[in-house]
């Protein structure tokens, strides 16, 4: 069967979740299927002419957009360009008269978009003009529920009337795709009870997972210069005060850290990824370091005494904690953080979701070391027995079988 793979996101090294998802999946896909890829973002975004070649080698072809190769680096042009294109349509336009080019050229059976959350306007357009295509809307999360679990914790009348919005128009979008693709993906169960109450065909809607591919997890690194332990580590995408990660990230400063000092003064926090720097740089101390995006995480993962999922709001299943499970490290994290992972609270995992219990899981783990041990040992089993690139080829496979018939 011949695949065409299209995304908005991807980045080799992968620098965090989103583009870690697209990066397995391209690697189950390509064992499964002769497959075709067709970036949507910039050769100079995706990490060069070396990460476009590094995904060369898990498919027949590999193309970046017209649109896509006249984007501009710098990050404020770029906003602007896109916002001029999505006025004009020149992006919907000129990107899906590529696709479907293609789609005739290489005589392709199934369209898969890749992070299809961001993807609806592209698919129907596509749709609509080749209705026999099959299409796959890949979802790494249910958008709507990310965007509306905020509303409990926005602070201003505007924040939340824009929240409203948001999630209402993307509701509207989630039951549109289901109903208009052949397959809908969902990373868990708990996502996809979602997406197959919005069709009256539930069988369209498939499992396929968030997975790590676990080679990539040995040998250890050695820690970075100066590293401080014993230490949290806290992972993730930040960059705007209202984000998931921003404010988990100030939870833990203003009311978890505190409660951890009184039995651990010398504890350090790390707190890691993309754009961390510009909303929590103000935070680096002697007790808090904030690294900003990193070539790779694992130096500082692999060495932390906890990892931290402290996650208010999200939707989705968390690679924070697949990547800590994988580096051997015990987890403390909120019940949502840790949705749509069947770890056991106390023997997996250490779940809390109040400041109190959060610091005192933290505190258990740093003290107790057989303990901590024990949690670290038991969540590696289950992640290495159920979250592997192996699940994601029979996932992706039982998608393509299910098209074909």
């Amino acid at each position: 069967m011949r695949v065409l793979f299209t995304t908005p996101i991807l980045e080799h090294p992968a620098a965090g979740g989103p583009q870690l998802r697209v990066e397995n999946s391209i690697k189950a896909l390509s064992s499964v299927c002769d497959l075709y890829i067709v970036a949507r973002t910039s050769e100079y975004l995706m990490g060069g002419a070396s990460a476009a070649d590094y995904y060369r080698q898990f498919c027949k072809q590999f193309i970046t957009t017209p649109t896509a190769r006249q984007l501009f680096s710098n990050r404020y042009l770029r906003k602007g360009q896109n916002i001029v294109r999505n006025l004009i349509g020149g992006e919907l336009r000129n990107d899906g008269l590529f696709i479907m080019d293609i789609l005739d050229k290489e005589k392709i059976d199934v369209l898969w978009f890749g992070y299809g959350n961001l993807s609806f306007s592209l698919m129907k357009h596509i749709k609509s003009r080749k209705p026999n295509i099959k299409v796959v809307c890949d979802t790494d999360s249910v958008w709507s529920r990310f965007v509306l679990r905020e509303l409990p914790y926005a602070k201003t009348i505007w924040r939340k009337a824009w929240i409203k919005r948001q999630g209402q128009k993307k509701q509207l979008e989630e039951k549109a795709w289901v109903n208009l693709c052949e397959i809908t993906t969902a990373v868990s169960e708990v996502d996809a009870i979602y997406y197959r109450n919005l069709t009256n065909n539930p069988e369209s809607v498939r499992l396929f997972s968030n997975v790590i591919d676990l080679s990539g997890y040995d040998p250890k690194p050695p820690p970075p210069s100066g590293f401080k332990n014993p230490c949290l580590y806290l992972a993730g995408t930040f960059g705007h005060y209202h984000s998931p990660m921003d404010t988990a990230a100030r939870w833990t400063v203003d009311e978890i850290l505190p409660i951890v000092r009184k039995s651990i003064p010398d504890i350090h926090f790390y707190i890691v990824g993309s754009r961390s720097e510009r909303t929590l740089g103000h935070l680096n101390s002697d007790g808090i370091t904030v690294t900003g995006k990193l070539d790779s995480v694992l130096p500082y993962l692999c060495h932390a005494d906890v990892a931290l999922v402290p996650l208010k709001f999200e939707s989705g299943t968390r690679f924070k904690i697949l990547e800590a499970a994988a580096c051997n490290v015990p987890v403390v994290s909120t019940t949502l953080g840790a949705e749509g992972i069947p770890v056991t609270n106390g023997k997996d995992i250490i779940l809390a979701d109040d400041a109190r219990t959060f610091a005192a899981g933290i505190v258990k783990i740093i003290k107790d070391k057989e303990y901590s041990k024990y949690i670290a040992r038991n969540c590696r089993s289950l992640i290495h027995e159920n979250y592997g690139i192996p699940r994601l080829e029979i996932e992706a496979r039982a998608i393509l079988e299910s098209i074909s018939q």
